[in-house]
């Protein structure tokens, strides 16, 4: 079902915003505590008229925004099994919604394309497809801009807050912690990722936000928990759409694979 260009006018109704740890892609297809919170968080929430959503698996050169009406599921991994390969979220997409992205990021002279080459990767599909299995809400994503400093995607998300007076649910899709270089198929954590996971949690709690723009100085086990940020970039998107009035709410606050947080957090 496609939004009709009315769906953007401003209301009254907030639409919260959510980061969501997605770890493996088999979390679309198994049965396990991750998908098991990802559904009962779908039904709480009220139906969107869209979804914006950042994963950390599209990257660009500059700032891109999907825009074409029906974007394809991108199965961006290897080594899995058939099942999940066959697995498609066929939601619709939203080139009004692309539009209204570029141009609330041209208020603030912040460049956003539309693309019509992407479609919905696993960061996005995987944990749509426990939000809302029924794929028929139109699904738009914002890709992470490779040049910017984590304070200026911060700025950029700044320029989305409208959209959640207009219908639009706003995903972050990542992980606090996520290093597969030391990852390990066991249920534990090692202590430098639990440590990190909690000194983003309290900071968060907090509202102490500037730490969190300059990650690297929470310590010497940043660099291992974010050997590299495009994981962790997603989560500044949500901070940066927080309202005074709104309280950190967290589900799924396991690291699981050694090096994996699988945190979430939901604002409003």
């Amino acid at each position: 079902m496609q939004a009709s260009s009315s769906s953007w006018a401003p209301t009254t109704l907030r639409q919260p915003v959510l980061f969501i740890g997605h770890g493996s892609p088999m979390n679309a297809i198994e049965d396990n505590v991750y998908s098991r919170a990802w559904i009962e968080l779908g039904r709480s929430l009220s139906r969107p008229q869209a979804v914006l959503c950042i994963s950390a698996h599209w990257e660009t050169d500059g700032s891109r925004v999907t825009a074409m009406s029906q974007p394809r599921t991108i199965h961006d991994f290897y080594g899995f099994p058939r099942e999940l390969n066959e697995k498609r979220y066929p939601a619709p997409g939203s080139p009004e919604l692309a539009r209204l992205v570029c141009e609330l990021a041209g208020t603030l002279s912040q460049v956003v394309r539309e693309d019509t080459s992407w479609g919905l990767d696993h960061g996005t599909w995987s944990v749509l497809a426990r939000l809302f299995p029924e794929a028929d809400i139109p699904v738009v994503q914002l890709s992470l801009d490779t040049s910017k400093t984590p304070a200026e995607h911060y700025a950029l998300a700044k320029t989305l807050a409208p959209l959640r007076r207009r219908g639009v649910l706003i995903i972050g899709s990542g992980n606090v912690v996520h290093n597969l270089g030391m990852a390990c198929f066991e249920e534990r954590a090692y202590p430098w990722a639990k440590d990190f996971d909690a000194a983003v949690r309290d900071a968060v709690n907090a509202r102490e936000y500037t730490p969190l723009l300059n990650y690297r100085t929470l310590g010497g086990n940043a660099r291992l928990a974010v050997p590299s940020n495009e994981h962790y970039l997603p989560l500044l998107y949500i901070l940066a759409l927080q309202e005074p009035d709104e309280v950190p709410s967290w589900f799924c606050e396991q690291v699981t694979m050694c090096s994996i947080s699988m945190r979430g957090l939901r604002l409003g």
